[in-house]
């Protein structure tokens, strides 16, 4: 008498729990962003073109008032601070992008295979290194062209250049989570712009600190983007770093605590 035995079940592949499992699953998605970024060049125009129009204006409009006619010292001072600036608002268009994917149903796709449930999110931030390295090869370029000079040397710009982009990466949570929250890219970019503006024109990336009145300025003290503009602008333009890069640091630190987990907590409620 044979007897049956029932066939061993079969095990469901796991989702990739382990941190090895989770950086390779963030790098296939972020290849995935990538390739649509490549596909669809006019999403690049808010960290290429816009970024240059800012300068331009800044410049040449309000740059003769404000240094007094000396336009070009005005963007040995505005440049460091515009670089932060377009850092801050590129990260919107990720929010933008995440919430659009959700509503497509993407999301859905990515729910049903055997990755990591962060690394859709993960893999999307890290694609935004391409958009924040962008921003600033265009800015430093266009710069060049219109005047500026890096005053320090190649190794102190290579190094503003990276802090400024490990800034981006970390403040462009703030914008995943609000893309988790609202129901259209549009009110993602709606809300962001109103965080964005205020901390950049309530800053020191237009004007020194010390030409503003003194309830302002105890705001522009508490402002993320000041010490990173203080930080750039000691890379570039030469001038106390240490003092500023700690405290820009420890705001970097303060926003992977804080928005990481809310921005995955409200995808899991949300995808």
């Amino acid at each position: 008498m044979t007897t049956l035995t029932a066939p061993a079940p079969v095990l469901d592949k796991p989702r990739g729990g382990s941190i090895a499992a989770l950086a390779r699953h963030s790098v296939a998605l972020a290849r995935r962003s990538l390739i649509k970024t490549m596909r669809t060049p006019e999403a690049l125009l808010d960290v290429t073109l816009q970024p240059v129009i800012f300068l331009l204006l800044f410049t040449y409009l309000f740059g003769g008032a404000i240094s007094g006619g000396n336009r070009g010292e005005y963007l040995q001072f505005l440049l460091p601070g515009m670089l932060a600036q377009s850092l801050a608002m590129g990260g919107i268009a990720l929010g933008q992008n995440l919430n659009a994917d959700i509503e497509k149903g993407v999301f859905d796709r990515f729910r049903s295979l055997p990755v990591a449930r962060s690394a859709p999110l993960v893999g999307a931030v890290a694609a935004d290194v391409v958009r924040y390295l962008t921003v600033c090869v265009v800015m430093l370029a266009f710069g060049m062209l219109m005047g500026f000079r890096v005053e320090t040397g190649f190794v102190p710009a290579v190094a503003a250049v990276a802090l400024s982009i490990a800034f981006g990466l970390c403040f462009c949570w703030i914008s995943v989570w609000v893309g988790m929250l609202v129901r259209t890219p549009g009110a993602v970019q709606g809300l962001m712009f109103l965080l964005v503006f205020p901390l950049s024109f309530g800053s020191n990336v237009f004007v020194a600190t010390d030409t503003l009145p003194g309830w302002l300025q105890a705001f522009v003290h508490v402002n993320p983007i000041t010490p990173l503009v203080s930080t750039i602008r000691g890379l570039l333009l030469g001038g106390p770093v240490a003092s500023h890069l700690l405290v820009t640091l420890a705001w970097m630190a303060g926003l992977l605590v804080v928005f990481v987990p809310l921005a995955l907590r409200g995808y899991a409620r949300r995808a």
